[in-house]
């Protein structure tokens, strides 16, 4: 029997960084997402393919699935030794994520086999989630949840698995380590004065969370106004209240960590607004303005340039 899963892509509007600590925070699952392709096989291992949006294979490996001396299944590297560091540390990773659902529920046996086709309908730097779109797939065929996935495979908010469940704008927050998702309306009037531009190089998120948690300032005050510009966010009505709050949450995480907003960083001259998405540095940032105003980005370099409604799902 063959199965076929797929998970949204993520990007995180407001609320980054704060979203750890229970900030509540604005999300939008994106038009670009991850399939996971299954088919059953009779040998006891997993032959896995990781194809890009250009349907080019990027990663491929295969896994046997043994039995320990106490009959429980675990998942070894076959070809261990011909892969690449950075194919070898894909490799592991897939070792991981199944041998933690594995726990959570046993459906992998030594009886039989899996053809496994994973597919990217974005390029693979650009952020939009990967790793989250992949876990949520295998949790879909394991049967697992995925938030108790990702947290015992990794670490994180989560926001980015509510994002690959869910086929509309969401608010999240964390209460007290259980995530709280709402289906929310967002459909500002002035989404055609909204751009995604991809800054060239993706971002390692785990370094930004690292950076974060270090700071040992308490965050209560910081967390309670990003709660309430993400409110307020929600409610605006002109482009001019959209900017002056994206300018407030820049200038109030920028101050917090210590490092400029990116807009100060990269893009001084830049006539609109600037927001950065998810982990500061890298990744996608929001830009608001016109087509115009938007060919700025063209000049600089930076090609990759999105409107909201093109992104949105």
């Amino acid at each position: 029997m063959n199965s076929t899963f797929y998970s949204n892509g993520k990007l995180l509007l407001t609320g980054e960084y704060g979203v750890l600590d229970g900030a509540l925070s604005l999300a939008i699952p994106t038009k670009y997402g991850q399939l996971l392709s299954i088919k059953k096989n009779n040998a006891p291992k997993i032959i896995w393919s990781s194809l890009d949006e250009k349907n080019k294979v990027w990663f491929t490996s295969t896994f046997l699935i043994k039995n320990t001396v106490s009959n429980e299944v675990f998942i070894e590297i076959e070809n261990k030794s011909t892969l690449s560091k950075e194919d070898l540390h894909t490799a592991e990773t897939l070792v991981i994520i199944l041998t933690e659902a594995q726990k959570l529920n046993s459906f992998l046996s030594t009886t039989n086999g899996y053809i496994v086709e994973t597919k990217l309908t974005f390029p693979r730097n650009w952020g939009l989630g990967s790793s989250s779109t992949l876990i949520n797939n295998i949790a879909n065929w394991a049967n697992v949840d995925a938030y108790t996935l990702l947290w015992n495979a990794f670490s994180g908010s989560a926001y980015d698995i509510a994002c690959a469940k869910h086929n509309y704008p969401i608010t999240y927050k964390l209460n007290k380590g259980e995530p709280e998702v709402k289906k929310i309306v967002f459909d500002p009037p002035f989404k055609d004065k909204l751009y995604f531009v991809y800054l060239n190089e993706k971002q390692n998120s785990r370094e930004g969370i690292a950076t974060y948690k270090s700071i040992a300032t308490k965050k209560t005050d910081l967390i309670n106004t990003l709660s309430k510009i993400t409110q307020q966010i929600l409610n605006v009505k002109t482009i001019e209240e959209f900017n002056a709050l994206i300018i407030k949450h820049e200038t109030l995480l920028s101050n917090f960590l210590q490092i400029p907003t990116q807009k100060n960083a990269l893009f001084p001259d830049f006539e609109g607004c600037i927001k950065s998405l998810g982990a500061w540095g890298g990744d996608f940032i929001l830009a608001t303005g016109t087509p115009r105003q938007m060919r700025y980005f063209k000049r600089k370099g930076y090609l990759t340039l999105i409107p909201y409604k093109d992104m949105v799902l």
